[in-house]
């Protein structure tokens, strides 16, 4: 059946039981918006923008475009702002620090902000090891970070990941990114020691099998095929992985999958870094995604969500892995003071407001709204994920599970149009990662809005 005359169940209307927040005044984009998106195309790199979406202001849960258009962000700048948009106390803190001092020296000298939030951040890292913190500018660098400290500690090269996985587009991280073609294609020769082997995608699997009853195939065959064949486990450093996949679509592994990894490398000597660049800082409902799956990493990436919009990364290690020298590695703005007093602001702001509990009940809550639109169109053949950190994924026919690209394309489309700001993941997913401090008449919202962005992109398809 093709996504044209894909089935529409009869269904109750869904909508909306609360006051509506989203106002289009002017089709997006309205007519300030083309200005600059005109200016930007001459001006800018050609790069991953997916919307036309000119932004100007946002509050909570809600962006407001150039023209007056008032939007629901249901993609938190990229899983960026889970605090929701300028938050008072993550604005006052930065504000506060901007007047005091900005930068000074770098890493070379000491600022009780920087020791505070390294302190919180290696008390909340699961484990009972005593954990140390190297503060980077993005995702990409923390990765960076943590794949040099596996190799320098281990003295090996050789890095495992998955296949469909994404870590980031530097020359190093971008060695074990290995989630769409165009992220890899004419830059080889990457670092090199980078491998993959498949992921935990139960809804895809590339073994054909079905949990439980697969027995884990997916992790054990890195014992049982990879290392008593092409990948000596001797040589690799450390295994790198999203505790739930990213930008290949959101996959959740089986709760098994880590502690079945774990088994494995452990006796070789060899590290779990657990990238929590997008799945970290609360977006499942736990500070760090790793922690739903009963393990403890020897290092954690993050980025993202830390800052609540100020760019700041951070690595997360076993104290028994910092190098014994000065000099091993560095940088210049890691651990800027703004960046570490936004970030400080943001665990405050996570405690005080108690967003992991509401990351749990609100994702709950989605995770329902759409099954409920799954009961309604064949052309959603899964929901999954965990927390705020929640997918759809279209496909052509249940049956068959082709991804329908154009289809969840058309529909994302629709959604800007609409007042819905969301993003792709994977072939054919929508991701839906509001803000934690989201509520059920935002979700019942943004539901109405991707119900009715559906219903139109399958009747134009």
């Amino acid at each position: 059946m093709s996504s044209s005359t894909m089935a529409v169940k009869p269904a109750k209307e869904i909508k909306s039981k609360s006051k509506r927040h989203v106002r289009i005044q002017v089709p997006v984009p309205g007519p300030r918006a083309q200005e600059i998106i005109k200016r930007d195309q001459g001006a800018i790199m050609t790069s991953t923008k997916s919307g036309p979406i000119v932004a100007a202001r946002g509050e909570g849960v809600l962006i407001t475009d150039v023209d007056g258009n008032v939007m629901m962000d249901f993609a938190s700048g990229v899983g960026v702002v889970g605090t929701g948009h300028c938050h008072p106390h993550v604005v006052e803190s930065v504000k506060k620090q901007a007047e005091e001092l900005m930068h000074f020296a770098g890493t070379d000298f000491y600022y009780e902000v920087q020791t505070r939030l390294a302190e919180r951040l290696a008390k909340s890292a699961p484990g009972s090891a005593p954990k140390k913190v190297f503060f980077t500018n993005s995702g990409a660098e923390s990765v960076e970070a943590a794949l040099k400290m596996a190799r320098w500690q281990s003295g090996r090269a050789i890095t495992v990941g998955l296949i469909g996985a994404f870590h980031g587009r530097t020359m190093g991280a971008l060695t074990m990114t290995a989630s769409r073609p165009v992220q890899r294609r004419r830059f080889n020769a990457f670092v090199g020691g980078g491998t993959h082997i498949p992921a935990p995608y139960c809804y895809r699997c590339p073994y054909k099998l079905e949990y439980p009853s697969c027995g884990l195939y997916c992790a054990k065959i890195l014992d049982e095929l990879y290392f008593s064949s092409v990948l000596p486990p001797e040589d690799v450093a450390a295994f790198l992985a999203e505790p739930v996949m990213g930008e290949g679509g959101y996959v959740v592994p089986p709760k098994d999958y880590f502690q079945t990894i774990q088994k494995i490398i452990k006796p070789y000597g060899i590290l779990h870094i657990d990238d929590e660049v997008q799945a970290g800082v609360g977006r499942t409902g736990k500070m760090w995604a790793i922690e739903h799956f009963g393990v403890a990493p020897d290092i954690i990436t993050s980025a993202k969500a830390l800052g609540s919009g100020i760019p700041i990364g951070a690595v997360i290690f076993d104290k028994k892995l910092d190098y014994p020298i000065q000099g091993a590695h560095s940088n210049t703005f890691g651990g800027n003071l703004v960046a570490c007093a936004a970030a400080n602001a943001t665990l405050d702001v996570m405690d005080r407001e108690k967003l992991l509990e509401n990351a749990s009940r609100q994702g709950v809550y989605l995770k329902k709204r759409l099954e409920e639109l799954k009961g309604k169109y064949d052309a959603i053949g899964d929901v999954r994920g965990v927390g705020l950190m929640v997918a759809t994924e279209f496909v052509k026919n249940r049956q068959s599970k082709e991804p329908a690209t154009a289809l969840r394309d058309e529909i994302e489309q629709e959604a800007y149009r609409r007042g819905l700001i969301l993003l792709g993941c994977g072939k054919s997913s929508l991701r839906y990662i509001p803000p934690l401090i989201v509520q059920e008449e935002h979700i019942d919202e943004a539901v109405e809005i991707l119900d009715a962005s559906i219903a139109h992109a399958l009747k134009n398809a």
